[in-house]
């Protein structure tokens, strides 16, 4: 009997939706408190998960999600960099 693998599901901040991983794009915050989209999924630091749409992005924005998941206050210019970086995907 041939072993299944298991897929690592992570739950969308936006819609909260659990998604296979690789169909979701990482949010990271390193240790210096940056907050930048992880493409690759591997780098350092605490990670959140959204949807590969604006429309995500923009409801975990409004809901705050980001802010409790990385536990500090987001300010709009990191919110609009990470709106323009997933734009460009």
């Amino acid at each position: 009997m041939a072993k299944i693998k298991k897929v690592p599901m992570r739950k969308c901040i936006g819609c909260g939706t659990n998604k296979p991983k690789k169909d979701l794009i990482r949010i990271v915050k390193n240790k210096e408190g940056e907050i930048f989209l992880d493409k690759t999924g591997k780098k350092n630091g605490r990670g959140a998960y959204i949807c590969f749409n604006e429309e995500c992005l923009e409801k975990a924005i409004k809901s705050k999600a980001l802010n409790r998941a990385f536990e500090m206050e987001i300010r709009d210019e990191t919110y609009n960099e990470l709106i323009n970086s997933l734009k460009q995907d």
